[in-house]
């Protein structure tokens, strides 16, 4: 008997967006309502720990419980045991959650160069509120770094993956506990979590977020991780680094902000009161009263000045109609923010949703295509297993697709995956392959430098499609 998947509170999952190994995501439709969502699928079997369970429960116990415009809200979940007899459906667990439209909040800035300080001011402020919420409700995150940012369809940052974290503070009496788990990724750690020491709940998210600010300004993250074994983290330990670019450039104001959060000794890093309070955060923000237009043009800036975002969209229909019907798919997804952020591309069958701006058009076929990427992701030392067919139904008609397994290790030694999916497009007069390049684990600055790679490989460049006022 093939297994399916059940309905999710009236959604049906059509679509996997992104996930491998232990947990899959999918777009998931209410048809009789129009609404979209995602769903978070966990697999179980009869293998799966009790260990295991209990911080599956953990996640969904304290998720579902916070609610707040900045945090990725949690629906609902279903279980499906694998001791179930009979069963027809997938074993797992089945989180469904809301739809971050906009995609990752990295996905749109340039390695290493960032964005301006009126967007990073507009989106940290929207975190340090949604992480001040978090804590007031006795809940650490533990794990902020930029792949948990996301964005809805509106440009909201919404704050998501609570897979790691803790309760630290009774809420009706105050009452706060040490915590001793060592976990996270190094790059976003703070170093009191290097040492065996029980460590304070509060001082780790603000260090992380303090990550995320240098982050959105500078492109990157400051360090490999917060141990003297960084050439870079040793510089800042020292103040050498204060004289080189990217520190060398940041305002006195957001470095006097950022160095205060990335104090060393946790008693002396500032609160999250003192962050709201300091001068950066609390001038009124010129970039909020402008419009979601605006907004998207400004977070896309640096990609414009690379050239990235006319590779991303060189047959891209910007007039859309109001109805949407030009675009595949439900309305859930289309806003002016996301279409001025060019979330939709133009396929065979129409133009579809593509919250991935790591993606290009080439002009040779998939298959004469997928040996030129593979020799570049190789270049590159990215391991990748053999591409597979699968056939994706749309309003449109099907579409096939060749989709490739990547992974390997960034600049910072932090794993990435994803899938490299090639289809074929023919398109006033231009014929060819449509390559989205899709992350769903690792840093989004990361996975742009590798989708950089692939493009500007002597094998794939000669074939890419620029923008066409270009050609």
């Amino acid at each position: 008997m093939k297994l399916k998947f059940p309905q999710v509170a009236g959604f049906q999952l059509v679509q996997q967006l992104g996930g491998g190994g232990f947990s899959i995501v999918y777009r998931a439709v209410n048809f009789d309502d129009h609404r979209v969502a995602a769903c978070k699928v966990v697999t179980l079997t009869p293998e799966t720990t009790e260990k295991e369970r209990k911080t599956f429960d953990k996640e969904m116990r304290i998720h579902s419980a916070l609610k707040h415009d900045n945090i990725l809200e949690f629906i609902t979940a279903v279980i499906v045991e694998p001791s179930q007899p009979a069963n027809p459906y997938h074993p797992g667990l089945y989180m469904l959650l809301e739809l971050a439209a906009g995609g990752d909040l990295f996905d749109k800035i340039a390695p290493d160069v960032g964005v301006g300080e009126e967007v990073s001011h507009y989106y940290f402020s929207q975190l340090i509120a949604g992480l001040q919420y978090i804590h007031r409700e006795g809940v650490c995150h533990r794990d902020l770094k930029p792949e948990n940012v996301l964005l809805d369809a509106g440009g909201t940052l919404k704050i998501s993956d609570f897979g790691l974290c803790a309760v630290y503070m009774l809420k009706g009496t105050g009452k706060t506990r040490m915590l001793s788990e060592r976990c996270g990724s190094l790059p976003y750690l703070a170093p009191e979590m290097c040492r065996d020491a029980p460590y304070e709940a509060e001082p780790i998210d603000v260090w992380g977020s303090g990550v995320i600010l240098y982050a959105l300004l500078a492109g990157n993250t400051p360090w490999d991780e917060p141990t003297k074994h960084s050439y870079e983290y040793a510089h800042y330990l020292t103040g050498e680094c204060f004289d080189d670019a990217p520190w060398n450039r940041f305002s006195r104001d957001v470095l006097s902000l950022i160095t205060g959060m990335l104090a060393i000794v946790p008693s002396r890093r500032m609160s999250l009161a003192e962050v709201v309070e300091h001068p950066w955060m609390m001038r009124p923000s010129q970039i909020a009263k402008k419009g979601p237009m605006v907004l998207a043009n400004s977070l896309t800036e640096s990609l414009r000045q690379t050239g990235d975002l006319q590779i991303a969209t060189p047959d891209v229909t910007y007039n859309v109609d109001a109805d949407g019907d030009q675009i595949m798919g439900n309305a859930s997804y289309i806003s002016q923010f996301t279409q001025t952020l060019m979330l939709f591309s133009q396929t065979q069958s129409g133009r579809r949703y593509t919250p991935h701006l790591t993606r290009f058009y080439a002009q040779l076929l998939p298959h004469l295509m997928l040996p030129l990427i593979q020799e570049a992701l190789t270049a590159e030392g990215v391991k990748w297993k053999s591409a597979q067919e699968y056939v994706l139904d749309e309003p449109g008609g099907e579409t096939v697709i060749l989709r490739m397994r990547i992974g390997g290790h960034d600049r910072r030694r932090l794993m990435f995956k994803g899938w490299v999916e090639l289809e074929h497009f023919s398109i006033g007069g231009h014929e060819g392959t449509y390559c989205v390049m899709a992350r769903d684990q690792g840093n989004p600055i990361s996975w742009r430098l590798l989708w950089r790679a692939v493009i500007e490989n002597e094998a794939v460049e000669p074939h890419v499609f620029r923008k066409r006022e270009d050609e």
